[in-house]
């Protein structure tokens, strides 16, 4: 006898509720939650349905992340609402649900910064939006410059007083700020404008459900840091293990990192190629292996300062700690060339289209270089920098020690679908 196939799995609805909760509701959103056998929320979301949402009603446990497969799991044969503040596609719950389900029904509400930008009369296309919800305040520091527009979500009554210490510390002191609490509910309020200079260390907390808009204004004597790689030298903490300033430029150029890559940066030294490269895109991730553990702090307090605390530092000696690693996009070798079997390990571990490039000023790591380039191809190049520099009454130039760079791009064999030996050059045809 053929047993019955299993019952389809309900769908999922999500629920997108403002401040205003069940009020500020459409008709669709309320049947949802009225029809719905099972609501799964925070606690403070769930207190905002009236009795006649009389499914059962789950709270969310912490950590949430890793427990929305089993919950969906335990209700899948009930008719389940999830609660979600604002829009549940916009740093919401919706991505995870959508990560785990394939039928999903999501009821959008105006998120905050849909509320935020029009209470300030911005136009959201202008500015630039930071969440801090369950993240480092550091990763605001990659998206300061100067007047540029900040919607900064919150994690807690905290976040303001941070935000402004950060602004302070990252010589943004000058930097407009307003709080902007409870947005679209009864207790909607929107704080005087102050400057994080004029912060109050001391001042009383706020509502906890808060987001912050900032006008960056930068502070006249402060470092100024780009959007582009080559950041100034001065911007790194370092003991001289650092890719100069102009050399960096140029071989981030050529990394040419793109949204979502992952960077292996071998030989971190003072972490400045991996900073730069996931500073490039808020979704670029890197991993930098540092076998001194002094440097390796230090790298961890570059990212840190710089915006990108997410980066992933680890202190171990390559190739040994790479088969520890995720698969790259793209490697930088900045130092160790010469340990035995660094450059093979580095070639096998990327896939088609991954880049490889490396940097060496010593005669014995050129000489791999050349071998290199000789058995897979790509483009072997000679930078060189020079400085203007007193001499006596007059300027002369003062040159650096120059660079030797390798770098290759790694196609595939169509013929077999695995990666092959035959390489092109970043400047040519077969580059993406």
């Amino acid at each position: 006898m053929t047993p019955e196939p299993p019952a389809p799995t309900a769908a999922v609805t999500v629920v997108g509720l403002g401040a205003d909760g069940w009020a500020g509701l459409p008709d669709a959103s309320r049947t949802a939650l009225r029809d719905a056998e099972v609501l799964i929320g925070g606690p403070r979301q769930l207190d905002l349905l009236p009795p006649e949402c009389t499914g059962q009603r789950v709270a969310w446990p912490s950590p949430l992340r890793p427990a929305v497969p089993g919950l969906l799991a335990a209700h899948a044969d009930r008719r389940i609402a999830v609660l979600a503040s604002g829009d549940p596609m916009f740093y919401g719950i919706g991505r995870a649900l959508a990560e785990e389900t394939g039928a999903l029904r999501v009821l959008p509400h105006p998120s905050s910064v849909s509320y935020a930008a029009a209470r300030l009369g911005w136009p959201l296309e202008d500015v630039e939006v930071v969440t801090l919800v369950g993240r480092p305040a550091a990763r605001l520091a990659a998206a300061l410059h100067d007047n540029r527009r900040l919607l900064v979500l919150s994690a807690d009554a905290g976040t303001p007083g941070e935000v402004a210490a950060l602004l302070r510390d990252r010589g943004f002191g000058p930097s407009r700020m307003r709080v902007l609490e409870q947005l679209g509910g009864d207790r909607e309020r929107v704080t005087a404008e102050s400057t994080a200079d004029d912060w109050p260390a001391e001042r009383p907390p706020g509502d906890p459900l808060n987001i912050v808009a900032v006008e960056c204004r930068h502070a006249p004597d402060a470092l100024r840091l780009g959007a582009v790689p080559g950041l100034p030298d001065e911007a790194y903490e370092h003991d001289g293990q650092l890719t100069k300033r102009h050399v960096r430029a140029a071989t981030l150029g050529v990394l040419a990192p793109a949204p979502g890559e992952l960077l292996w940066d071998i030989g971190g030294g003072s972490g400045s190629i991996a900073v730069e490269w996931m500073r490039t895109h808020p979704s670029c991730r890197a991993v930098t292996v540092e076998r001194d553990p002094a440097r390796a702090a230090r790298i961890s307090r570059n990212a840190d300062r710089l915006g990108v605390p997410q980066l992933r530092v680890v202190t171990g000696a390559a190739p040994a700690v790479l088969a520890e690693l995720p698969p790259p996009d793209a490697v930088f070798v900045g130092g160790g060339l010469t340990a035995p079997g660094l450059l093979d390990a580095c070639w096998e571990a990327l896939p088609g289209g991954g880049r490889l490039v490396a940097n060496t000023v010593t005669l014995e790591s050129e000489a791999l270089l050349a071998d290199a380039h000789r058995r897979h191809g790509g483009e072997l190049v000679r930078l060189a920098v020079a400085h203007a520099v007193p001499v006596g009454g007059f300027t002369g130039w003062r040159q650096a020690m120059p660079v030797t760079q390798w770098a290759v791009r790694k196609t595939p064999d169509t013929s077999s679908g695995h990666s092959s030996g035959h390489s092109s050059g970043p400047s040519s045809g077969a580059d993406r």
